[in-house]
């Protein structure tokens, strides 16, 4: 299976990803936690069909020591045992941010304030700025259709 168009090889989608990539990595130098940090792209990834950056996110989270029994339980994070407060927040969080068209309210007041218990404000502006920018990887790949299966960590650098 090949992309409909190649993301990597051409010059626009090229200089558009460069651009976003640099705010990944204000994101990613936050104060948010790192495996916060990828429960969220995760999370995003799997409501949003992306077999690429399901992959992708997965891999890295398992490279950066997240455990295999919560990798496998973030798609039911409801019913499990095994994520904090914290975490627990910002997945909702990240549910309703990228379920905006599934319910006409956007985000709940319940949500923010919930998430507003565990972040301070940066790390909240990182944590809204990532959901955003997961949404933004998630459908360039899916409306390409990018191929999933063969990302090793670090391939990006």
């Amino acid at each position: 299976m090949d992309a409909r168009l190649n993301l990597f090889a051409n010059p626009v989608a090229g200089k558009f990803t460069r651009y976003i990539n640099s705010a990944g990595k204000v994101i990613a130098d936050s104060t948010l936690p790192a495996a916060t940090q990828e429960l969220v792209k995760l999370r995003a990834s799997q409501i949003n069909g992306c077999g690429f950056c399901t992959d992708m996110h997965s891999k890295d989270a398992a490279h950066a020591g997240e455990t295999a029994q919560r990798l496998y339980l973030v798609a039911a994070w409801r019913e499990a045992k095994v994520f904090t407060e914290a975490e627990r927040a910002a997945l909702e969080l990240t549910e309703q941010g990228t379920r905006i068209a599934d319910a006409a309210g956007g985000v709940t007041d319940a949500a923010w304030e919930n998430a507003a218990k565990h972040y301070d404000e940066d790390q909240l502006a990182a944590l809204v700025s990532l959901i955003a920018l997961i949404n933004a990887y998630n459908r360039l790949n899916v409306v390409v259709q990018q191929p999933a299966g063969d990302y090793r960590p670090g391939m990006f650098g």
